[in-house]
């Protein structure tokens, strides 16, 4: 599979899983996998009102703000404060998420692994790296702009791939410049220690 680039404001809007909003999906791995049977998912959702967050049964979620006041997201297992931008916070989808707005409107960027099939990480690059090499992954400029390889990111752009194996050298070109890494390590292949 070639490299997909993408640039949020293009990608297509679809309603939350249980009607209660709506998302922006950068990648749902497989093609055709829909909501039921996917390995990885990355999406960018608006959170305009309080309410419950859809269940994933089998799946391991990591949220993280990117934009406004934030929320509050409380289960039987925790209960968050989400109110400063680009700090991921992990947990699992099958549990019962209330949500709640701290102030007005929302958004957050969301990354989601279905853990029988492997392992997600979301990591947030401040400065030039070399990132680990994956075959499944997504690098989206979420402040500022990015220098990768002969090509750039503007904020709000990204790439993502599957099934072939790449390394990336990424600068920033901006002060303050923040990039999403997601990597998906599949669970027939070694998932490296962090």
């Amino acid at each position: 599979m070639s490299i997909q680039r993408f640039t949020f404001n293009e990608l297509p809007v679809m309603r939350w899983k249980n009607g209660g909003g709506a998302t922006r999906e950068a990648v749902n791995w497989p093609p055709g996998a829909g909501l039921d049977a996917f390995d990885w998912r990355v999406s960018i959702a608006n959170i305009a009102a309080s309410g419950p967050f859809s269940v994933f049964a089998g799946v391991d979620r990591q949220i993280m703000l990117l934009e406004g006041d934030g929320v509050r997201l409380k289960s039987d297992d925790f209960d968050h404060r989400m109110a400063a931008p680009l700090e991921p916070f992990v947990f699992r989808g099958d549990a019962a998420v209330e949500c709640t707005l701290l102030g007005g409107p929302s958004v957050d960027f969301n990354v989601m692994g279905r853990r029988a099939r492997g392992t997600a990480e979301l990591r947030i690059i401040a400065e030039a790296a070399t990132l680990p090499r994956v075959s499944h992954g997504l690098l989206m400029s979420v402040d500022g702009q990015w220098r990768m390889g002969g090509s750039n990111l503007a904020q709000g752009q990204g790439v993502w791939w599957a099934d072939q194996v790449e390394e990336w050298h990424v600068k920033p070109a901006s002060r303050s410049a923040r990039l999403a890494m997601v990597a998906w390590w599949p669970i027939q292949g070694e998932i490296p220690s962090t």
